[in-house]
């Protein structure tokens, strides 16, 4: 199954050359789960010529916000909304899960309590799932037709769903803690409070069990969805 991922950041030049760039980090965290990717750079305006060019989306978090005034949003959300139509399948994460929500009808604001950094604990269903974070912006208004997957004291709408056909995330599965340490070198000074990245730096370690559980489950829900469709196409 193809995934096209649509790459709406970057990684810090710091760190891209030795962990990576957002898109690879998406295909280290699902490999081996019977997908193959190509990524638009969707951040610097290379966009898919038709939104069935991909069996499903997966739309990588950002350093910008939602509601930012920038060229690529949107086009990203005019893009969001013709897969939505569609009925194709469609993740994302951190940005992702926010611009997708934004584009639906949700409202995406800064959140008054803060930063979450490092790992943090989410209720999925009733089941402790620990993952890597790295926001301050929220989904703080539902969309429409928006199902809530997963919460925790801090981020009440850390995961959402929208029937079969939509998975998004808060937080970052495919953050490891390495990336998580380079961020707090290159892009917490003088933005993310001393307190925060200490309890980060005590928690690492934590997330790995977590990101693999969320692999798993993103995986799962595109296949699933293209099970799905080869049955209807049938």
């Amino acid at each position: 199954m193809r995934i096209g991922i649509l790459q709406c950041g970057q990684s810090p030049d710091q760190l891209k050359r030795d962990l990576g760039d957002y898109p690879d980090m998406f295909m280290d965290l699902l490999a081996g789960r019977g997908l193959d990717f190509r990524t638009w750079h969707v951040e610097g305006m290379a966009f898919p010529d038709d939104i069935h060019d991909a069996d499903g989306w997966l739309l990588t978090g950002s350093r910008h916000g939602a509601y930012e005034d920038h060229a690529f949003i949107p086009p990203l959300e005019d893009f969001i909304r013709r897969v939505h139509d569609a009925g194709l399948p469609m993740a994302g994460i951190c940005f992702g899960h926010q611009i997708i929500a934004q584009a639906l009808g949700g409202t995406v604001r800064k959140y008054p309590g803060g930063w979450a950094v490092g790992a943090q604990d989410y209720d999925f269903d009733g089941q402790r799932v620990t993952l890597n974070a790295w926001h301050q912006d929220q989904v703080m208004d539902l969309p429409p037709g928006a199902t809530v997957l997963a919460r925790n004291a801090f981020c009440e709408n850390a995961a959402l769903a929208w029937g079969d056909r939509i998975l998004t995330v808060q937080a970052h599965p495919e953050f490891g803690d390495d990336f998580i340490r380079g961020l707090m070198r290159t892009r917490a000074k003088g933005v993310v409070p001393e307190p925060l990245l200490e309890a980060a730096e005590a928690r690492m370690g934590q997330a790995g069990a977590g990101s693999r559980l969320m692999a798993d489950r993103i995986a799962g829900f595109f296949l699933q969805a293209g099970r799905i469709d080869d049955r209807g196409a049938a």
